[in-house]
């Protein structure tokens, strides 16, 4: 492993021509990444639910100055029904992953109450499913063209708009999207 970089804290930028319907034009951020694989988190695709509506289904009654509209988001295709909150500050919650000194993806159902009282992280996003990849297949498809990735930013992950992220994530590395092909070749 001496050789290995780990993408940990890094995003996976889909790029132009991904065919894979799970991750066409998606920002995912890596949460851990090791010799024996990936897990991230997408961070631009909302799904038709919002955090009331999980709240309610929890049966946790959330506070009156809770914004209840805020998006779920479409994490990935792996375990879909299962949440994860990636959140800042890291806070002591049941189960978490610390990704950096103040990032951290929690899968206990303890941070979902706290949100709901305001009492949780100051940002947070929180998704269904993650996105994984088996040992060597995250580097096979960065081979293969299929990502482009950077060091993650914060302003992006939480505050940007949805329909803004791929784009900006993307310009972090001075690239514009919209003038690479979506034609995969080789010279």
């Amino acid at each position: 492993m001496s050789q290995f970089a780990s993408l940990a804290n890094h995003f996976l930028i889909a790029m132009p021509a991904m065919a894979d319907p799970h991750f066409s034009h998606t920002v995912t951020y890596i949460c851990e990444h090791n010799d024996e694989g990936a897990m991230g988190i997408i961070i631009n695709r909302p799904l038709p639910i919002t955090l009331g509506e999980v709240l309610d289904q929890m049966q946790i009654n959330p506070s009156s100055q809770l914004d209840t509209s805020a998006p779920i988001h479409e994490g990935g295709p792996v375990r879909r029904e299962s949440g994860f909150v990636i959140h800042t500050p890291v806070g002591a919650w049941e189960n978490s992953l610390s990704i950096t000194d103040d990032i951290a993806l929690t899968t206990s159902l303890d941070i979902l109450s706290a949100i709901a009282y305001r009492e949780g992280p100051r940002r947070y996003l929180i998704a269904l499913g993650y996105a994984g990849w088996g040992a060597g297949q995250l580097e096979q498809e960065m081979v293969q063209n299929a990502w482009l990735s950077g060091p993650a930013d914060e302003a992006i992950l939480f505050d940007l708009p949805l329909e803004q992220r791929w784009q900006a994530a993307a310009a972090l590395l001075g690239v514009d999207l919209n003038l690479l092909s979506s034609e995969v070749g080789h010279a």
